[in-house]
C-alpha cells in the first residue's frame, strides 16, 4: 500500500546492518512479509486491518510476488513491497488499483503493466539503503520479464483529514501529471476542491523518488478509508525511466 514517510535514526545494535533483497520463496517467507506489513500499517500508523494473528492479509497475496529486504545478521524481513503480474492479475480478477480507480483509458497498457504495493520498511531501517534496495529489485524483476510499466498507488496520510494531501497534489500536478488519454478516476474521490491546497508539506519519499525517475500521477487522490489515506496512482515506464537518477540501481 504505502511507505512511510521520513528518515529516522536506526537503532540497530553494534553490527552495521548486512541487507540482501530477494523474492519470497515459501509461505514462511510470505508470513515474515505480511508480519512486517501489519506491525508498520496497523500497529504504527493505525490501519483498520483485520487481526491474522498479527499478519497483514487479503486477496490478492496469494497471486503476488513478494519482494523482500532482509537484514542477514538478524535475519529480520525489515522491507517488502509486493508484485502483481498482468497473468496474476487476471487470475486475480483484476488488479489492487482499480479497486479504487477506473483504469479504463490505462486498460491497453495492463498487459504489460506490473502493479506494486503494501510497500513498508521497518522503522529502525528507513535508509535510502533500503529505499535503494527495494527498487534495485523492483527493476530487476521488471527487466528479467521484460514488462515495460509499472503502476502503484502511492499514499499520503490523511491524519489532519486530506488537507496535506490536496496541497501535495496540487502543487505536484502541474509539473507531474501524465497527459489526459492515461487518467484514471477515483471511485471514492478525495473533496480537494473543498480542502487547503496551499499547506506547506514535505512530499513523502516514496512518491518524491518515484517523480525522480520519471514517473507520472495519474490522476486525482482516492480515499482509502481502511489506512485513512489518500491515494494517487502513479505510472512508471521503463522506456521513459530517468537513466541518470536510477544509474545507481539499474545495474
Amino acid at each position: 500500500m504505502m511507505l512511510t514517510q521520513g528518515v529516522v535514526q536506526q537503532h540497530l545494535s553494534n553490527a552495521k546492518p548486512n541487507l540482501q533483497v530477494s523474492i519470497a520463496r515459501n509461505a514462511i517467507e510470505i508470513k515474515e512479509a505480511q508480519r512486517l506489513r501489519y506491525k508498520v500499517f496497523a500497529e504504527e500508523m493505525g490501519a483498520k486491518l483485520p487481526s491474522n494473528n498479527g499478519l497483514d492479509i487479503d486477496g490478492f497475496d496469494a497471486f503476488c510476488d513478494h519482494l523482500l529486504v532482509r537484514d542477514t545478521n538478524t535475519q529480520q524481513v525489515i522491507g517488502t513491497y509486493r508484485i502483481l503480474g498482468p497473468k496474476q492479475a487476471n487470475e486475480a480478477g483484476s488488479y489492487y488499483a482499480s479497486g479504487e480507480f477506473d483504469l479504463s483509458r490505462i486498460n491497453h497498457l495492463l498487459g504489460n503493466t506490473v502493479e506494486v504495493g503494501r510497500a513498508c520498511v521497518h522503522r529502525d531501517y528507513r535508509t535510502g539503503g533500503t529505499i535503494t534496495l527495494l527498487w534495485a529489485g523492483l527493476a530487476k524483476y521488471m527487466i528479467a520479464h521484460g514488462y515495460e510499466h509499472m503502476i502503484g498507488c502511492a499514499s499520503i496520510p490523511m491524519y489532519d483529514g486530506g488537507h496535506a494531501a490536496a496541497s501535495i497534489y496540487h502543487h505536484l500536478k502541474e509539473k507531474h501529471l501524465c497527459p489526459v488519454e492515461y487518467r484514471v478516476f477515483p471511485h471514492v474521490h478525495l473533496p480537494i476542491e473543498s480542502l487547503k491546497n496551499d499547506i506547506q508539506v514535505d512530499c513523502p519519499p516514496l512518491i518524491k523518488g518515484y517523480l525522480r525517475l520519471g514517473a507520472k500521477l495519474c490522476g486525482e487522490p482516492a480515499w482509502d478509508s481502511y489506512f485513512n489515506t489518500a491515494d494517487i496512482l502513479v505510472m512508471l515506464s521503463m522506456s521513459e525511466i530517468n537513466k541518470k537518477y536510477a544509474a545507481h540501481f539499474l545495474r
